[in-house]
Order: structure tokens, then C-alpha cells, then sequence
């Protein structure tokens, strides 16, 4: 009898890459999705050591795991809970410590031991618990299960070099190690060939890929490469480093179609003395000079960025430093954060130069306010122009709408497609459509119905698993009801097939 499994993922992007190498090597043994926890003879937690409050999430999450599971002992069944990722690799044999009910934990480095791990368990009373310190396997090696047909995370490097005193990443991933060119391009082809039209690239930082193999980075090389597969609509990646960034990947991105213009580029602080002190190794000048150079190679790039708000030491002078980058760039969106401390950082030691929760409070919402209103005046400047957007799924909050990306990764709202049941809708999710906006939010934009379309093999797939009933995700996975039919939204589009 099949065995069923449910992953939880934490945290960035490199968790979601791994949570579907995990998903792939549970289904080679048999283990089958499912929606909820309670459906799971197996329940997988990725864990994030980053974020804030990681490790109450994780214990409180496990106190609900142990309840679970003490119910289907009763009543004859298991559950068998696992727990992998970053936090697995900082606090090691202290998870199991605290929740003894865990069967398996796992660090960043053993990902392919998952099923030897699993098989261990079934034997063992006690928690099996396996951290190495190097990475041996690169986890892109292994099989994965893509939850969505169109897209993919591929990673192109593990580990960071670099030493921020807020981040704890490189004690967790190890230093960096990058793949092979061929390897990359290899499986990008393949992940086309299976229907994938959008890639997103992963490292901890990007463009310096291949600098421990060819002694300078690789990451344009890699870029042009990637342009020359056909039916590879949409290259993405996340994150560079804005002191290693080069003209040179900034041409690359330029003269490659597929290459998407939008830059996510790290800020942190607009403070020469708060960067200096959390070892980022460029300052203001530089990172202002990289904006103003990416605007005049790459006019219609969107800019996106992180910052974080009182770090230890920081003034008012400081944060004034800040607001005046944001105010002078222009972000299309930042993703901001107060400072929280990580144990085993340089920076968590620094206790007496801690900021008041009130004072970065006050000074967080003065950043929110400046970068909401620039968000939303970039979307207003969209109104009335014509975006392609790759459609990603149904709305999450309004069923009469779908939701796509356009080019430069603003989120977009559109009618949903008029569906007749038994046939399939005029797009679906894969497809490439042709739309007006109309309309701006701070977080988003509305558009018009779509005037044209562009059908993939992604799109063609999950249209004809709705026409059949099913889910429009890879595997059929439960999804969102498609709208009821809406005056206008049920127009015959002009059509281009992609193969």
C-alpha cells in the first residue's frame, strides 16, 4: 500500500529547490502527495535558521506534529516526522533532544541521505540524527517533483563566501562550490523538454558562480548560454552580490532576450559605517553608481532590494542614510526587515548596541511608508501600457481573477478565462498572454482582459488536465475553483503556439 507524505517549507528560495529534490526521492520509494498533515504518513519540515522567531515556529509546529501523531497511533496508523534544512544543521541532536517524537533530523549537507535515513528510522527507538559539515551531493543530482508544470528552481552554486555579521548562512551551507556550466545547461534543456518555460536560478550569491572553478566568475557566460535554449522563455535568478557584480553581467543580461530585467540587489543600509560594520564590502557610492549603470544598459529594469532596519549601532543618522538610497533609487519593491539577532553571528554579540524595539519600530514604519508609496507609483507608472505576463495561477483571493508576472516581475491580475466545463480555457497557467494595465495597488496591478495569447506545453497540459476536472498543477495537485464566465472575459484571443 502506498504511503502518503506532506513537506513544509521554510524560509528562501534554495529550501523550495530542496523540498522538491526531497518530494522527488519520497516518490521514487513510493510516498504519494498529499494537501494536509493529517493525510501524511509522512510529514517533512525544511527549516529556515533566518528568519525571525525560526526556532518557536519549528518547536510549535512539532508540539502539533506530536498530537498528531499520538492520534493515529491510537488509532492504529503512524506518522513518521522529519525535519531537515538549516535549523536541522545549527541545532542538530537538540532537536531531537527537545522533541523526541522526531524520527529523522538531517542538516544541509545530507539531503541525499534521505532515504537511507527514512530506512534507518523504521528500525531504530530513537531519532536518527546525521549532520556532515561538506557537501557532497549536489542536491540539483538528485530526482525532484515540481509542484508547478512551468517553472523551476535550478541551482547553480551552494555555500557563500562572504562573512555579513548578521548572517548565519555560511556556518549552515558551507563555503561556495558551483556546478559545472554543462551540468546547468544540461538540465535546463531537460526541465524544457519537460514542459518548464521560466527557470530562476539559485545561489547564495549568483554572480560570482564559477569563480571557484575558472578563478573568475562565470555567471555572464552562464546567462548567454542559457539564451541559446530554444523554447526557454524566461531566465530569472536570485541573488547577487552588489560587490561582485560586473558590466559585464549587466551586457550579458541586456543582449540576451530571455534574460528577464529585474535585478534584485541587496541593500542592507544606505550607511557607509552600518555596511562597514556588518562586512558587506561595498559601500553607497558603489551600490548607487551599479543602479545608475543598470539603468542606462537595462532602462526598463525593475530594481528590487533587501534592507534591515537597526542594526546594532545604528543612529538616526544612519537610518537617515538609508531613506535618502531609497528615496534617490527608486525601488519597485523592497523587502524590509527588522534587525533580529541570530546566535553564533558577530553581530548577535554586539547586545549592547541593540536598538529598542520601539525606536526600530518607529523607524520600520517610516522605510514601509517610502518604499509602499514608490511601489505604488511604479505600478501607477504601468497603467496604460501593454505587458506580456506569464501566467502563474488562479488568484488566491479572487476566483473571477488569474495572476501572471510580467517581465520585469510585477505581479498582475487579469480576468480569469471564461472555462466551459469539459473544455479547456482560452489560457491557462504556462501561457504567455498579452494584456492592458489598467489600474495600480501598492502590491500589484490590474489589468484588462487578455488580447492575445501564446501557448506552451505547459500551458496546453494544464488546460487540458482542467478540461478533465483536474488540478492545473504539475501532479494534479487541489488548486483554486476556476471563475464562473464574465461579460468580455470569454473572447476568442489570437493565438501563437509555442512549442
Amino acid at each position: 500500500m502506498s504511503r502518503n507524505y506532506y513537506i513544509r517549507t521554510f524560509g528562501c528560495q534554495m529550501n523550495e529547490h530542496d523540498s522538491g529534490r526531497a518530494a522527488g526521492m519520497l516518490e521514487t520509494l513510493g510516498y504519494r502527495p498529499v494537501a494536509s498533515e493529517t493525510e501524511a504518513d509522512l510529514v517533512l519540515l525544511n527549516t529556515c535558521a533566518v528568519r525571525e522567531n525560526a526556532d518557536n515556529r519549528l518547536y510549535g509546529t512539532l508540539g502539533h506534529l506530536k498530537s498528531l501523531k499520538d492520534e493515529k497511533r491510537a488509532a492504529g496508523g503512524d506518522l513518521t516526522i522529519v525535519v531537515g534544512g538549516c535549523l536541522a544543521q545549527k541545532d542538530g541532536a537538540t532537536v531531537a533532544d527537545k522533541a523526541p517524537w522526531v524520527d529523522v533530523v538531517y542538516g544541509t549537507h545530507n539531503l541525499p541521505d534521505l532515504p537511507a535515513l527514512l530506512a534507518q528510522a523504521d528500525s531504530a527507538a530513537i531519532p536518527v540524527v546525521e549532520l556532515i559539515e561538506q557537501l557532497e551531493t549536489f542536491p540539483s543530482a538528485l530526482p525532484a517533483k515540481r509542484s508547478v508544470r512551468h517553472h523551476a528552481w535550478v541551482s547553480i552554486a551552494v555555500g557563500c563566501n562572504n562573512a555579513c555579521t548578521f548572517c548565519i548562512v555560511p556556518s549552515l551551507r558551507g563555503p561556495e562550490r558551483s556546478r559545472r556550466i554543462g551540468e546547468i545547461v544540461g538540465e535546463v534543456r531537460a526541465l524544457v523538454a519537460d514542459d518548464v518555460v521560466e527557470v530562476t536560478l539559485l545561489g547564495q550569491n549568483v554572480n560570482s558562480y564559477g569563480r571557484d572553478l575558472a578563478g573568475a566568475s562565470q555567471f555572464a557566460p552562464l546567462l548567454r548560454e542559457l539564451g541559446t535554449i530554444e523554447g526557454l522563455e524566461r531566465v530569472r535568478f536570485t541573488s547577487p552580490h552588489p560587490r561582485d557584480f560586473t558590466e559585464e553581467v549587466l551586457v550579458a543580461m541586456a543582449e540576451t532576450p530571455n534574460v528577464m530585467p529585474h535585478l534584485h540587489l541587496p541593500l542592507q543600509s544606505g550607511s557607509d559605517r552600518v555596511l562597514r560594520s556588518m562586512r558587506r564590502s561595498y559601500r553607497r557610492r558603489r551600490y548607487l553608481a551599479l543602479v545608475e549603470r543598470t539603468r542606462e544598459l537595462l532602462p526598463d529594469a525593475a530594481l528590487t532590494t533587501d534592507i534591515i532596519v537597526g542594526f546594532p549601532g545604528e543612529t538616526e543618522e544612519d537610518f537617515q542614510a538609508t531613506l535618502e538610497v531609497v528615496a534617490q533609487v527608486g525601488f519597485d519593491q523592497a523587502f524590509t526587515f527588522q534587525y533580529s539577532p541570530r546566535p553564533g553571528t558577530p553581530a548577535a554579540e554586539r547586545e549592547d548596541e541593540f536598538i529598542s524595539a520601539e525606536v526600530m519600530g518607529e523607524r520600520y514604519k517610516r522605510l514601509e511608508d517610502l518604499v509602499r508609496e514608490q511601489s505604488r507609483a511604479v505600478h501607477q507608472g504601468l497603467v496604460g501600457s501593454t505587458q506580456e505576463l506569464l501566467i502563474e495561477s488562479p488568484s488566491k483571493t479572487d476566483v473571477s481573477r488569474w495572476s501572471g508576472r510580467t517581465r520585469g516581475n510585477h505581479l498582475v491580475h487579469l480576468p480569469a478565462p471564461h472555462q466551459v466545463p469539459g473544455e479547456r480555457p482560452a489560457f491557462a497557467p504556462g501561457d504567455l498572454v498579452t494584456t492592458t494595465i489598467v489600474e495600480a495597488a501598492t502590491n500589484y496591478a490590474l489589468a484588462g482582459p487578455a488580447t492575445s495569447v501564446r501557448h506552451t506545453k505547459a500551458g496546453r497540459a494544464a488546460a487540458e488536465a482542467m478540461a478533465r476536472g483536474e488540478g492545473w498543477q504539475h501532479g494534479g495537485s487541489l488548486d483554486a475553483p476556476i471563475a464562473a464566465h464574465r461579460p468580455g472575459s470569454g473572447a476568442s484571443l489570437p493565438v501563437l503556439s509555442v512549442s
